[in-house]
């Protein structure tokens, strides 16, 4: 089946990179992938599949499916939103692309072999910033699904190892101006409130679980030296690899931004950005056949068995149906290659980038037929996620 598999996406190979080196060169920010989004349906539609779109409330996301008969459903993930300044530096162009490949060589799989079951394909906006996966499960898009995975272009190619829970706070200080050289004492100082968070954060790091993340940046500290700034702002990231730590880490976090309001008579106005992606729950049959799937393919497989300090909202999906997050490498020599960097972002339209997306591509193909069609496949991979 494997080799059947490649022959199918070998077919699609030349309009594949097409669509990947496109999505590349028209980058597009979260819920801006208006291009990306257009062209994927497109592609698909050429083959002769509806595809809904709006999906979910969202206008970047859409959902294809192909049903034949009675029997699991199974869906792939592709995602195509990019950074801002950076582009495609975490190469969702692959991302998209490798999920289209997938479905389509599984549809036609299904087709020739007469196999019954449905294969659905998502297209999900904003992973970077705004969680469109967490959007489109709290809208159910996850109903009915049986099992769903995805691959991520990365520095080697790795099973899914799961991933750290996170959630964004921005915290704004509002003080009062004065002149900051002739009468300083009158004024309360935003900033200084916002300096005060930072050094809380920084000494906490030394008694922080190893597993934990805290990071932020400022977003505005004043408007001239000579004034005292009565607005200040930041935002932070919480992480942690263990999602049950989250919450005493956030409580840590408001206690601190409550230590910054004492000291400077600063008041803090707190608002969450981030919605809370999970942790990545990952699902270790389905892992084990993506090894041996890509190690039949002549690919060296990388374990790292450790959680990765990165997010994804795919985690959220994780948590409601049996998922994986796969990995492939995009470089020969990844080893100092970093997701969110220029080098990476270059990596990402290589040819050798597009023929390990292509090897992932079959391998989760495999895996979707694989839960089709052998019953004890399935049952262990849904027994190991209730576990």
């Amino acid at each position: 089946m494997m080799n059947q598999l490649k022959t199918y996406l070998e077919e699609e190979r030349g309009e594949l990179q097409n669509l990947s080196r496109e999505i590349w060169e028209h980058p597009e920010t979260a819920y801006q992938e208006k291009f990306a989004c257009a062209k994927a349906i497109d592609f698909l539609k050429r083959r002769g599949f509806e595809v809904t779109n709006p999906y979910c409330g969202l206008e970047t996301a859409f959902r294809c499916e192909f049903r034949q008969g009675d029997g699991p459903v199974f869906a792939f993930c592709s995602e195509y939103d990019a950074l801002a300044g950076l582009g495609h530096a975490c190469g969702h162009n692959l991302i998209c692309t490798g999920g289209i490949a997938a479905f389509l060589a599984t549809v036609k799989t299904m087709r020739s072999q007469k196999i019954q079951g449905t294969a659905v394909l998502f297209g999900t906006p904003a992973e970077e910033t705004y969680g469109g996966k967490v959007k489109m499960e709290k809208s159910g898009c996850l109903k009915g699904i049986d099992a769903v995975v995805m691959a991520h272009p990365d520095a080697c190619t790795m099973p899914d190892e799961g991933s750290s829970a996170v959630v964004g706070y921005k915290v704004t200080f509002h003080g009062r101006a004065a002149h900051a050289g002739g009468c300083p004492e009158r004024g309360i100082n935003a900033l200084d409130a916002v300096n005060l968070l930072f050094t809380g954060i920084n000494a906490f790091r030394q008694q922080m679980p190893d597993t934990a993340r805290l990071h932020g940046i400022i977003l505005e500290g004043g408007d001239a030296p000579n004034i005292i700034p009565d607005k200040a702002s930041c935002e932070f990231y919480i992480r942690s690899t263990v999602e049950e730590q989250l919450d005493d880490l956030v409580n840590r976090f408001m206690d601190m931004v409550k230590g910054a309001e004492l000291m400077t008579h600063a008041k803090a106005e707190v608002s969450q950005f981030h919605d809370l992606y999970r942790a990545r729950k990952m699902n270790q049959p389905m892992n084990e056949a993506y090894i041996r799937e890509m190690e039949a393919q002549g690919e060296k497989v990388v374990l790292l068995h450790k959680a990765s300090r990165g997010s994804t909202d795919f985690g959220n999906f994780s948590r409601k149906v049996p998922g994986c997050h796969f990995n492939f490498a995009i470089q020969e020599d990844g080893s100092g290659l970093t997701g969110h960097s220029i080098a990476f972002r270059e990596a990402a339209i290589t040819d050798y980038a597009f023929e390990r997306m292509l090897m992932a591509s079959a391998a989760m193909a495999q895996i979707a037929l694989d839960f089709m069609t052998d019953a004890e496949f399935r049952k262990s991979v849904i027994a190991d996620f209730r576990r």
